[in-house]
């Protein structure tokens, strides 16, 4: 192994740690001696009623770990979003389990916390997955109310969420674990079945406090809402738990009943590990952004048996198609290749660019998978559209259309790794946020935004430093210098990977070893969701 192997190693091991480091962080959600004060009232965590509930030794997946990271400095935080979600198994089915977080700020809903659950419902409804909801929650975060009650991908979506998802009869289970007030009443509610804990846990749309505000009335909130008074008096709540653990092996009971999917029929044989040493990816992905390499070598330690069908192999050589198996799940690859390549004219193509033939591979390769049913997996690692008089005589817009396109109207199920950088244009092509991948994760070498930290810094420094001159400021090469690192500065902020999974523009940072989980269980829940509508790509310009 060569001398840049090894840096890239060094380098990209350190990216881990540092994502390793974070995650340990983010776990312990308001703190240890929050935690402490939720096990002295006899209650689990979040985390702790979550891992109760999965199947041991099985997968398990989080979404959105890095919710609100960063933000809300100025309200003391919000790690994780004050929620949990992940995707496991309970009792041997896959379901996806929602835990509001009550070390944080009681389990208040911030702006992302909305954000976050209606993430959650999506996956459930696009996989048809039963979702279970672990509620301990004081309400909406009131000094943000305006960012979380009124619109229309707000606090009020969840409940509309939870009819739709019971009118398509996907399972949706509540249990109540503490706090349960106001509009967020309605979520445990609205789920097929309710569960409460008593004395620990309690439902109302308004406390005792409030009720003697607004009518006079003096009670206490056990049995304003507590769970004798939902099981035995309001009949809101369906059965009564005497404790966290209780609670929590009634879900379990409730889950096992539940009767088999239809499928969707994806492909899948036994599984095999890659033939070559994933562990090898952290020393072929190069340190620097805009260093070459050869995706194909990155996907040859992603792929089962290190096997991997390429399509159309000598034409359109800045993206790679081809067919593949992860963890026994037939898959068709779309990757941005990142190395110089050379056409059969004898053309040199930048690695990382989509150009017209790259982009008319693509298309033709989307449709094929839709035809076969087959689902799609992105390996995003490009900068964008390859841009010149010549690109855009050759019609790049009209080709690239086709394959945004294709990307919008495919019906099998998309995953997206972003593995590198993933600018502009090029993260919509190749399926980013926006086009509805059913799970989007990056590497912690991942970087994503409108261009490069050095163009954008370049082009945001030429407009502050016209703005200085406007104003009569003198601007010499040191102020210059300095105005230019201010703004990479605040700019490499933004293309972080931590900065757009905190805003859920991904569902989470993660090592690249784990990339294989992520797809299978990916493919997994989306097997449960037969495909209701066939492909069309509507009208392109060929």
């Amino acid at each position: 192994m060569d001398i840049n192997f090894n840096k890239n190693e060094d380098h990209n091991k350190l990216l881990l740690s540092d994502l390793k480091h974070k995650l340990t962080k983010v776990k312990l959600g308001g703190g240890k001696s929050k935690i402490e004060k939720q096990h002295a009232k006899g209650k689990m965590t979040a985390r702790e009623r979550i891992d109760y509930l999965l199947d041991n030794n099985t997968d398990v997946i989080e979404i959105a770990a890095f919710a609100g990271e960063g933000m809300y400095k100025e309200h003391g935080g919000c790690p994780s979003g004050g929620v949990i979600v992940k995707i496991g198994y309970i009792q041997g089915k896959q379901c996806i389990v929602v835990a509001n977080d009550a070390t944080v700020k009681a389990g208040a809903w911030f702006p992302i916390t909305g954000k976050k659950n209606l993430r959650a419902q999506e996956i459930a409804i696009e996989n048809k997955l039963p979702i279970i909801y672990l509620v301990d929650s004081a309400g909406v975060y009131l000094p943000m109310q305006d960012e979380i009650f009124p619109d229309k991908e707000h606090f009020g979506r969840i409940f509309r969420n939870n009819a739709v998802m019971s009118s398509m009869g996907i399972t949706q289970i509540s249990a109540v674990m503490g706090s349960c007030v106001a509009g967020g009443a309605y979520l445990p509610i609205m789920s097929d079945e309710a569960l409460i804990v008593d004395k620990t846990a309690s439902i109302f749309l308004a406390g005792s406090y409030l009720v003697k505000a607004a009518i006079g009335e003096s009670i206490d909130n056990e049995t304003l809402g507590g769970a004798t008074t939902h099981c035995e008096i309001s009949g809101v709540t369906d059965y009564k738990a005497k404790d966290d653990a209780d609670a929590l092996d009634k879900i379990k009971k409730i889950v096992a009943k539940i009767g088999d999917f239809d499928k969707a029929g994806f492909n899948r044989i036994e599984p095999k590990k890659p033939k070559l040493d994933p562990k090898d990816i952290y020393g072929i992905l190069p340190k620097s952004r805009s260093d070459q390499y050869d995706m194909l070598e990155i996907i040859k330690r992603l792929v089962d048996d290190s096997e991997f069908e390429e399509y159309k192999e000598g034409y359109g050589k800045t993206i790679i198609t081809g067919y593949a198996r992860i963890n026994g799940w037939a898959v068709g690859i779309v990757a941005n290749q990142r190395k110089l390549v050379k056409t059969k004219k004898g053309e040199m193509q930048f690695g990382g660019v989509i150009y017209n033939d790259s982009a008319d591979k693509s298309t033709r390769f989307i449709a094929n998978c839709n035809q076969k049913k087959i689902p799609l997996v992105f390996l995003q690692d490009v900068t964008g559209f390859m841009v010149g008089s010549k690109s855009e005589h050759s019609g790049i817009i009209k080709d690239g259309a086709k394959m945004v396109n294709a990307v919008s109207n495919s019906v099998v199920p998309k995953f997206t790794i972003v593995i590198g950088n993933s600018y502009g244009a090029g993260n919509y092509a190749m399926c980013g946020k926006a086009y509805d991948p059913r799970l989007i994760a990056a590497w912690p070498s991942a970087e994503l935004a409108v261009m490069s930290g050095n163009s954008a810094a370049k082009v945001l420094m030429q407009i502050e430093k016209a703005s200085l001159l406007k104003k009569g400021e003198e601007i010499d090469e040191k102020k210059e210098k300095e105005l230019f690192d201010k703004v990479k500065a605040r700019y490499d902020e933004q293309i972080s990977p931590y900065y757009a999974a905190s805003r859920i523009w991904t569902d989470g940072v993660i090592d690249p070893l784990d990339t294989r989980k992520w797809i299978s269980m990916g493919i997994e829940a989306a097997n449960h969701a037969p495909i209701e509508k066939p492909f069309n790509l509507g009208v392109i310009q060929v």
